[in-house]
């Protein structure tokens, strides 16, 4: 049995970020990005001065890439999840030979800004440096301060089908939109988590150092199941008002957790799930937590599971959910989202794409798509900046004979 959780009140957050009490919206946008070594480019810079930036050539030619370069300039770990040593381009000479970089000038929440990121190849393991106008950041968090991104990819198409820890993911990352602390108690809880199953596995009996850590899995384990609960409220409240070519989605959290947070008090729920997880150390029980929540997504028109709709149906569904996102946020925090549209257009019918261009530039912010056809983007040649990219080379789609 899914949940479907109502809160009251209204959309707009009583803890708005700087930009929402500005009196005019703002627009995020990357005016000029550059990045070296990273991936197949060696090195890279385009300036955007539109709204909407279009990449386009042929497959393999780096303009997935240029989109993975723009999510690192928000927190996480990017578009394609990839671990920082393997974005290093390969290969002997110049060209080659260091660790990654980006760096890009923004209009952000703050004002104009420079950002710059990369791997650092001093340290030990997978670490990303982070600087903001030349001065280093605390940690990749700060990114959320100035830039809020959110993307679309083709891995992204079986979202409905994969496991429930794709749809985790997919969730997690819109409610990090919201919630800057949201991320660290995410990796704050799988962290624990580790070393609870660790515990479990050398045979431990210590019964003061489970106590620790299944005290830190209740308290975050519930904070992060509450936050996913008012996020899928105040989303699906957003998503009702959709309107065709895009079906309204109604989003649904499956999981116990979730289910005992309905009209019982945050602390009776991390008491109940301190004692379900001392009860499941060593017995077959398998402990509950927000490790086990899933996403559940419906068609509402045809009050149909996202996972039976068909191929086109629930790729309209995602694009739908993802600027549903967009306009929340743009609600929020009066600034939209950068939207970064991997290879979206060419899958949609004339109907749902001409929708979805009208879309991003209603939004009022900034727009990244790729795609293979220049021709697909003929609606809005004449509002976008064209790029044709090919091999690690970027330059105007106008220049192409």
């Amino acid at each position: 049995m899914t949940t479907r959780v109502s809160v009251d009140g209204p959309i707009l957050s009583e803890h708005s970020g700087a930009a929402s009490t500005a009196g005019a919206p703002l627009r995020l946008a990357v005016r000029k990005l550059s990045l070296t070594r990273f991936r197949n480019h060696a090195a890279t810079s385009l300036e955007v001065d539109r709204p909407v930036a279009v990449l386009t050539g042929a497959n393999g030619s780096g303009k997935t890439n240029l989109l993975e370069a723009v999510s690192f300039l928000s927190p996480g770990r990017g578009m394609r999840r990839a671990k920082l040593s393997e974005i290093d381009r390969i290969g002997v000479g110049e060209a080659y030979g260091g660790p990654w970089t980006v760096s890009a000038e923004i209009d952000g929440k703050l004002g104009e800004t420079r950002i710059g990121t990369g791997r650092d190849a001093a340290a030990e393991g997978e670490r990303r440096l982070v600087r903001i106008d030349g001065a280093p950041a605390r940690s990749q968090s700060a990114l959320g301060d100035y830039l809020t991104i959110s993307w679309l990819t083709p891995a992204m198409d079986r979202l409905f089908a994969e496991s429930a820890s794709g749809r985790r993911r997919f969730l997690d990352r819109l409610v990090y939109a919201f919630d800057g602390e949201h991320a660290g108690r995410v990796s704050r809880y799988e962290h624990t988590w580790r070393e609870r199953n660790r515990l479990i596995k050398d045979g431990s009996r210590e019964a003061a150092w489970y106590a620790a850590l299944e005290e830190t899995l209740a308290e975050t384990g519930v904070a992060i199941a509450a936050a996913r609960a008012a996020l899928v409220a105040r989303l699906n409240r957003v998503c009702a008002a959709t309107r065709e070519p895009f079906p309204a989605a109604e989003l649904a959290l499956d999981g116990e957790i979730d289910r005992w947070l309905i009209g019982t008090p945050a602390l009776e729920v991390e008491d109940r799930l301190r004692a379900t997880l001392g009860a499941a150390r060593f017995g077959a029980q398998e402990a509950e937590g927000p490790h086990r929540t899933d996403l559940a997504v419906t068609h509402v028109a045809k009050a149909m599971p996202a996972a039976q709709c068909s191929t086109g149906e629930q790729k309209a569904l995602l694009v739908g959910i993802i600027l549903a996102h967009a306009r929340l946020q743009a609600i929020d925090e009066h600034a939209a989202p950068i939207l970064l549209l991997d290879e979206v257009a060419a899958h949609l019918d004339d109907r749902r794409r001409a929708a979805l261009f009208d879309a991003v530039f209603d939004l009022g912010g900034q727009a990244w798509l790729t795609g293979t056809d220049l021709s697909t983007f003929a609606p809005i040649a004449d509002r976008a900046c064209l790029f044709d990219v090919a091999d690690g080379r970027v330059r105007p789609a106008d220049a192409v004979s």
